[in-house]
């Protein structure tokens, strides 16, 4: 392999290469990591994880119900009640109660707008999602089948913590 297909073909700017892209891989690989190891040993003391992803993405394969009440970005919270988390190279797939009912989600990386673990004040954002999540509906209303656990937070945190925001937008020369 050359030197010059490592990087890619040229973008229609001519750029070869994306740092935006290789960063924003890079981080979503710290979703990866996060996700492998709680499918692996649970999750640890307080943590649980808001995830917001977009619900029309290719790949995102959900019940056609809840596309259709969040036609745009979804955020799940992985806390207390959640079955058969699973990670590849593509995405995740989790089992999650909506309504006293059990569905099994997939999301590809792709598909992941934003990420936090609100017990270490740590978030992820990727760029244009500030933008979706703006106009987005709360929080999915998972519950276990014994309903909403008391401790369960119902809605994403507001952001008081250091936000990682991946967003290379060209600025323009005057």
């Amino acid at each position: 392999m050359s030197a010059a297909s490592r990087g890619g073909p040229p973008t229609a700017s001519g750029e070869r290469l994306r740092y935006d892209r290789m960063v924003e891989t890079a981080l979503r690989g710290v979703i990866r990591a996060a996700l492998d190891d709680v499918a692996e040993h649970g999750l640890p003391g307080a943590h649980h994880f808001y995830i917001t992803f977009r619900t029309g993405a290719d790949g995102v394969d959900i019940p056609e119900y809840l596309k259709t009440e969040y036609p745009g970005v979804m955020t799940i919270v992985v806390q207390h009640q959640f079955w058969g988390l699973e990670t590849d190279d593509d995405g995740f797939e989790i089992t999650l109660s909506f309504r006293k009912v059990h569905e099994r989600l997939r999301v590809p990386w792709a598909a992941v707008a934003a990420f936090a673990d609100p017990a270490v004040n740590f978030a992820l954002q990727f760029e244009g999602a500030a933008d979706e999540m703006t106009a987005a509906a709360p929080a999915a209303d998972a519950q276990t089948d014994d309903g909403p656990t008391d401790d369960a937070p119902a809605e994403p945190p507001k952001t008081t913590g250091d936000v990682v925001t991946v967003d290379f937008r060209k600025k323009r020369q005057t």
